[in-house]
């Protein structure tokens, strides 16, 4: 009897099929990505908008408490300490927002001025966007509550 010698049987990839799944990879990446980040901008847009209404409603029960708003140096701030420069307010109910003071979804703090510039009547409140400069177009254009939710540049 004459013994056999096993068969090998090689498994695996070749070099050829691994860059042809490499190449498939980096195209898909390619469409991918784009839609990924500008995902992102259109969440912080829509999470400034968000934390710009919760100051509104915050503002608006100060008002109710207070008879003003805060002016601009006592700033949102007076959310949630009160404030010890004039006009002190005669019946401060706070704090009326329960987190710390953050910044925009860009890392720039929130603009608040009281008497209002755009919005006479009462404040102004805006995000800068992510230039973190007045004005501007797009990702950049400023969020405020003043012209509808958006501003394109002011």
């Amino acid at each position: 009897m004459k013994l056999q010698k096993p068969r090998r049987t090689e498994s695996g990839f070749t070099l050829i099929e691994l860059l042809v799944v490499m190449i498939i990879l980096a195209i898909l990446a390619a469409f991918a990505i784009p839609r990924i980040l500008g995902r992102t901008e259109d969440a912080r847009r829509t999470a400034a908008l968000a934390d710009i209404n919760s100051f509104k409603a915050a503002l608006n029960v100060y008002k109710a408490d207070n008879g003003e708003y805060p002016t601009t140096e006592q700033g949102l701030e007076s959310l949630r300490v009160k404030p010890t420069s004039d006009p002190v307010p005669r019946n401060w109910q706070g704090p009326y927002i329960q987190e710390a003071l953050k910044p925009d979804p860009w890392g720039n703090p929130y603009q608040y001025v009281f008497p209002g510039e755009n919005n006479t009547a009462d404040f102004d409140l805006s995000s800068l966007g992510a230039d973190g400069q007045p004005g501007g177009t797009g990702n950049n254009a400023d969020i405020t509550n003043w012209e509808g939710t958006e501003n394109e540049g002011h």
